[in-house]
């Protein structure tokens, strides 16, 4: 079963203002593979640090509503001094901090595709993509692919 982490980027998603057409589509993408991993089709891979930023979202609101969107059956990634090392090294190829610890967790939980709407972390994982582990992708880009593969 192919295996997904999506960064809070993803999860907020549905949550942001929907008169911008590529939000909306986004939002959408996000909202339908949610649907396909309650389905069993695909697996969450989730972790501490999504866990963690997702504590940090000032509105109360949005946050209770992020917390009840995630599906509670996945496999979860606890931070370690090995995600800890690991997002050191993905940094020092110009991922930013909590960028940096969410392609390590995806890694660490063997993740097969990561999701992000964050342009900038998309750059600069196309620019790495042979230092990491994992796909890195936006959420409606790669939708397309996977129906284009009739995955």
């Amino acid at each position: 079963m192919m295996r997904i982490y999506m960064d809070v980027c993803c999860w907020n998603r549905p949550f942001d203002d929907q008169m911008q057409v590529r939000i909306h589509l986004e939002a959408e993408a996000v909202l339908a593979i949610v649907e396909d991993i309650l389905r069993d089709r695909f697996q969450l891979v989730h972790s501490e640090v999504v866990e963690l930023e997702i504590a940090d979202t000032p509105v109360a609101e949005r946050r209770k509503r992020l917390q009840l969107m995630i599906p509670k059956h996945h496999s979860f990634v606890r931070c370690s001094p090995r995600i800890e090392k690991r997002s050191l090294e993905l940094a020092s190829q110009g991922f930013a901090g909590v960028d940096a610890l969410h392609v390590a967790s995806a890694e660490a939980g063997g993740a097969d595709f990561f999701l992000t709407t964050d342009d900038r972390l998309l750059k600069t994982a196309e620019r790495c993509a042979s230092d990491i582990n994992v796909e890195v992708a936006n959420p409606l880009e790669w939708i397309k692919k996977m129906e284009e593969n009739g995955t």
